[in-house]
């Protein structure tokens, strides 16, 4: 194979209790990457459309290239691709944008070069990729995007992702209101320290929430998802955040937070019948206040990346 086009899909990173640990893959949105060979030796993006013309053609900044080289450096190769991206997802969404171009990135270059790396070992170098985005090299975003379903992350050092299983009742509405919540300015609302008791809420609800899964128990996961680390700090640069979750609560969600950073706000739902109500209450909050606003309606994603 001379280039390969591939599609990485969108994310929800944190699911509430799991804030840097757990995320989920749903079906759309996603970005579309072509690469290609190229005789240079060198990472050139030729094209990049859908993103408004914010992101970067220098290779050492762009998410998708700097995870490639990443991947190069590991095996001591010298090699070229030229790059062309479709973003098909909004940027800043707190639906892992920056994370599903490095991913595309470092899964398509991996598939030219005959696949010398498995997915997950592939996650490193998408998390060097997110670095560049948000100053963190974090996992939540990356490991489902690569590998499909729900993520946990039992460790950063040494990394350590478990896939966990996923209900088939399980759907998620996620709406994008059209305000912008840039990952390093949501970070930057966190405290840097937490109350003993504060903590133990938070990991109690996110084992609860990991048995939930195996038990395939949906009123023990839509308890479980109740942050009370980013949620209460990171609601405030979301507008009218809370009257969001409570009309998805009261027309039938399971449960609902923010999705990673922000402003994406999603709903757990027992049932793709249910989704259809709660997304219209959701949005119409958003409408009512002057937003625009996108929803999504998925299942979860089990197979992530992929060649289309």
């Amino acid at each position: 194979m001379k280039s390969v086009k591939v599609f990485a899909p969108a994310t929800v990173a944190n699911l509430g209790c799991g804030f840097d640990v757990m995320g989920l893959a749903i079906d759309v949105p996603g970005d579309e990457l072509m690469l290609s060979f190229n005789k240079d030796k060198k990472l050139i993006i030729k094209k990049i459309t859908g993103d408004g013309g914010k992101l970067s053609y220098n290779a050492k900044k762009n998410t998708v290239t700097v995870a490639i080289q990443s991947m190069l450096d590991e095996m001591k190769m010298s090699q070229g691709f030229d790059v062309v991206l479709k973003k098909k997802m909004p940027l800043g969404s707190g639906l892992g944008s920056s994370a599903a171009s490095s991913v595309a990135g470092v899964f398509a270059a991996n598939v030219l070069l005959g696949k010398p790396f498995s997915k997950k070992e592939l996650v490193p170098f998408a998390m060097a990729g997110e670095k560049v985005a948000s100053g963190s090299a974090h996992a939540d975003n990356v490991a489902p995007c690569l590998l499909g379903g729900i993520i946990l992350i039992r460790s950063y050092e040494p990394l350590d992702i478990i896939q966990l299983p996923v209900p088939a009742k399980l759907y998620l509405v996620v709406v994008h209101p059209h305000v912008e919540v840039l990952t390093k300015d949501a970070r930057a609302v966190l405290k840097k320290n937490i109350p003993l008791n504060t903590a133990v809420r938070q990991w109690g609800n996110t084992a609860a929430f990991t048995a939930g899964l195996f038990s395939n128990d949906m009123d023990l996961i839509g308890r479980s998802v109740e942050d009370h680390v980013a949620e209460p700090a990171r609601a405030a640069l979301i507008p009218h955040f809370h009257e969001v979750k409570n009309a998805a609560l009261e027309s039938g969600a399971i449960a609902c937070s923010i999705s990673g950073s922000g402003p994406s706000i999603f709903a757990l739902c027992n049932g793709k019948n249910a989704s259809g109500n709660i997304s219209k209450a959701m949005k119409k909050v958003f409408t009512k206040n002057g937003i625009q606003s996108e929803v999504y309606i998925s299942s979860v994603n089990k197979n992530g990346v992929r060649i289309i």
